[in-house]
Order: C-alpha cells, then structure tokens, then sequence
C-alpha cells in the first residue's frame, strides 16, 4: 500500500489476435509476451495486485505460474478485435467487488504489447499522479516521429492539411522547430483513479498528466516489432538492467 492507497495493476490479454496469431504467448527474449508486464508489476514498489484479465486458459495458465492473479476468465465478448478498454476494466472491478469486496483507489494498466517499461516507470507514474490530487490518469508518451502539423488527409482526390490551425499557416511547410511540441501516448502504462473508471466511465478521464518514455520502447502489433523488442531486451540484458 503507497499513502494508504490501494494500487492493483490490470493486464488485459486476449486469447485471439489476428496480426499476430497467439501473440500473448510469443516468445519475446525467452519469455511468454505478456510475462514480462507480470514481471515489470512484480518489480513494481507500490503496486499491491497483479490481475491478468484474458478469456484463455492457456494465458491463465502461464500468468499463474508466473505469479499473477487470475480469479475469473473474461466473457468472450469481452474478449473480441474490437472492444474497447473500458468494458475490461468495470467487468474485472465488478467481479474483485462483488466477490472480494476489494475496491483499489488507483488501477495501472499494463499492455503486454509494451514490454519494455520498467517497476521504477510504473512506480514514477503512480507517484506523479499522487502528486496531483486534480488529475484523472497518467499516460506514458513519447514524441512521435512525425508531427499532425505535417500530416495530410484525403478530401475526394486531393490532400488537405489534416490539422488547421491559424496561429501556424502553411504549418505543413515550417521547421519541426517551429511547430508546438506534441505526445503520443503508447502501450507502456496507463495509471487511472478509480473514481475516473466510476464516475466518468473512462479509463483515461479529462485531466490527463504525461509520463515521457525517455528510452526505447515499442507497441507490438507486427512481426517485426517482436523482432525489435527481442533486440532491446538483448541490449537491456547486455547493459546489466532488469525490470
């Protein structure tokens, strides 16, 4: 317990996937993806339980010997391409109430497809949200390669500035220098209060801190994005650092 606040980590881990077949259960530098957000919440200081919500046996099954919580398997339609966060989440706080009677005050959201954060990450991203009793969640970010002030859309045939905005004309053409800075978010760690999850029904709210990822990171949708995390946890090893 960190100031008296219950901290329980959520890791949610489907069975299907269509871009990479199984991909929870992928061999990432020797270990099952999804184990190493086991292992970087175990590191963690101030998280107090570790819940894997996923609708797979075999997920259970590797998330237990590893040490995580699997008190109930996630209903199927929970469990589809396109459900969203939110749904996951209030289905695993109503089963921990109404079975345990156990209400966390924060929740840390643990993407297996961001293996690479660390416990002292996650653990510096529950602090700054303690720090800032007003705010609604921390996100890990990072700052793209590409600015939206540099992007195109389509309208019919022709491309139009995907942003306008008046305080840059011709944005589209300015130095990157120039430019406001911009974040986007990645799967290394959500930090969300509860009564953000309750009251607002969203597991990011209004009142959102950034946590930068000042080192590298990566969101695994594809083949070759296993094979880049393979490189960054072999360069990790090599560098003496763990979770």
């Amino acid at each position: 317990m960190f100031n008296n606040t219950h901290i329980l980590a959520i890791i949610p881990a489907r069975g299907g996937s269509k871009g990479i077949l199984r991909k929870n259960l992928r061999l990432v530098a020797g270990l099952p993806l999804v184990v190493h957000s086991i292992l970087a919440a175990k590191a963690s200081r101030l998280i107090e339980r570790t819940i894997v919500s996923t609708d797979d046996e075999e997920i259970a099954e590797v998330a237990r010997s590893y040490g995580a919580e699997v008190p109930f398997l996630r209903p199927a339609d929970l469990a589809l391409d396109t459900t969203p966060d939110f749904p996951v989440f209030e289905h695993c706080l109503n089963w921990l109430e109404e079975s345990e009677e156990y209400r966390p005050d924060i929740v840390v959201h643990l993407r297996p497809t961001g293996p690479l954060r660390t416990g002292l990450e996650i653990d510096e991203a529950v602090e700054l949200l303690e720090r800032h009793p007003e705010a609604d969640s921390v996100r890990s970010v990072h700052e793209p390669d590409k600015s939206p002030y540099k992007m195109w859309r389509l309208e019919g045939s022709y491309m139009v500035p995907f942003l306008r905005d008046p305080d840059y004309p011709e944005h589209y053409n300015a130095p990157r220098q120039l430019l406001p800075k911009v974040y986007a978010t990645n799967a290394n760690i959500g930090v969300v209060r509860y009564r953000t999850l309750r009251e607002k029904g969203s597991v990011i709210g209004e009142r959102v801190l950034p946590y930068p990822v000042s080192g590298p990171h990566v969101d695994i949708d594809t083949e070759l994005d296993l094979e880049l995390a393979e490189l960054l946890f072999r360069k990790r090893a090599r560098e003496g650092r763990g979770y």
